[in-house]
C-alpha cells in the first residue's frame, strides 16, 4: 500500500528531472530519470506567475492560519466552559452547519456584494475563518483541562483572556499543532474560492496557477525562446516540474507536525 501511494509522487519527481525527448517516447514504469535534465525547472522559475502565486499563497497560508487559530481558540474556549448558558443549543446550531449550508450562490453574493471582498485575498480567508470540525475538536481538548487549574488562575486575578493565552493554549500545543496542519494544508491546496472571487491575475494563489498549467495547458508563456514544434513535448516536463514546485514545501513542513497529529486528534476526540 505504501508503494502504491508513494509511486505516483516518485514518478512525477523522476519525470520532472527527465529530458523531454526521452520522456515523451517512454512507456511503462519510470524508475529513474531519463537523460537527467533540469530544463523544466528553469522554465518554471522563469514564469512570473509562479513567483506571484507563491507570494499570494504564503500570505494566505500564514495570515489565514493565524486568524483561523485565533478565532477557533476564542470560540472553543467559550464553548468549553461548563457554566456557559445555552451551551447545548449553541453547539447544536454550530454542528448544524456541518450538514447544511446556504449554498454557493448565496455565499458568493454575501462575500462579493454584501461584504465587498471580491477580488481581494481577504475573500480567501474570511469565509472560512472557523471550521466547525476543528472548533469541536479544539473545544473538547480545552474541556479536558482541569477546571481547578482555571479556577486557581482566576483566584489570582487572571481574566479569561489571560487564562486562554497563558494557560489553556500552552497546555494544548499538540491540538494547536494539528490545527496548524489542518488549516495550513487547506489554505495551501485551496483554489476554488480563488477562481470565483479573484479577477486580478496578480492575486492568483499558486494552486490556481497550477490548475491553469495542468488543465488549461497554459505552458506556452514559459517557453518564449522555444520553437513551436518543441513546445508540446517540453510542456509535459514543465507540468511535472510545476507539480513538484507546488507540492514540495508542504511535504517538507508536514513531518515537523506529524508527531503531534495522532496525539492532538486523540486529545480532541475524548468524550466528555
Amino acid at each position: 500500500m505504501m508503494i502504491l501511494t508513494l509511486y505516483p509522487l516518485y514518478y512525477i519527481a523522476v519525470a520532472s528531472l527527465s529530458h523531454s525527448d526521452a520522456l515523451v517516447g517512454h512507456t511503462g514504469l519510470l524508475l529513474k530519470p531519463l537523460s537527467f535534465n533540469v530544463e523544466a525547472y528553469r522554465f518554471v522559475f522563469q514564469n512570473p506567475n509562479i513567483a506571484s502565486g507563491y507570494r499570494n499563497t504564503m500570505l494566505v497560508v500564514l495570515g489565514g492560519t493565524f486568524v483561523n487559530l485565533l478565532m477557533t481558540s476564542l470560540g472553543a474556549y467559550v464553548l468549553s466552559r461548563k457554566q456557559l448558558y445555552w451551551k447545548n443549543h449553541m453547539m447544536f446550531l454550530i454542528a448544524f452547519t456541518m450538514f447544511f449550508s446556504g449554498g454557493l450562490i448565496p455565499t458568493y453574493l454575501l462575500v462579493n456584494n454584501t461584504l465587498g471582498l471580491g477580488n481581494t485575498l481577504t475573500a480567501l480567508v474570511v469565509p472560512t475563518l472557523i471550521s466547525t470540525w476543528n472548533l469541536i475538536v479544539m473545544r473538547t481538548s480545552f474541556a479536558a483541562i482541569p477546571e481547578s487549574l482555571i479556577e486557581s488562575a482566576k483566584l489570582d486575578g487572571a481574566h479569561d483572556f489571560t487564562v486562554l493565552f497563558r494557560i489553556v493554549i500552552p497546555l494544548s500545543m499538540p491540538v494547536m499543532a494539528v490545527m496548524i496542519l489542518f488549516y495550513g494544508v487547506a489554505h495551501w491546496n485551496a483554489w476554488f474560492q480563488a477562481m470565483i472571487y479573484l479577477r486580478d491575475r496578480n492575486l492568483y494563489p499558486l494552486q490556481l496557477i497550477l490548475r491553469e498549467i495542468l488543465i488549461a495547458n497554459s505552458t506556452d508563456a514559459m517557453m518564449t525562446d522555444v520553437s513551436s514544434q518543441d513546445k508540446s513535448r517540453i510542456g509535459e516536463s514543465i507540468k511535472y516540474a510545476t507539480i513538484m514546485v507546488a507540492t514540495l514545501p508542504i511535504l517538507i513542513a508536514y513531518p515537523f507536525l506529524q508527531k503531534y497529529f495522532v496525539k492532538g486528534v486523540m486529545i480532541g476526540a475524548l468524550k466528555e
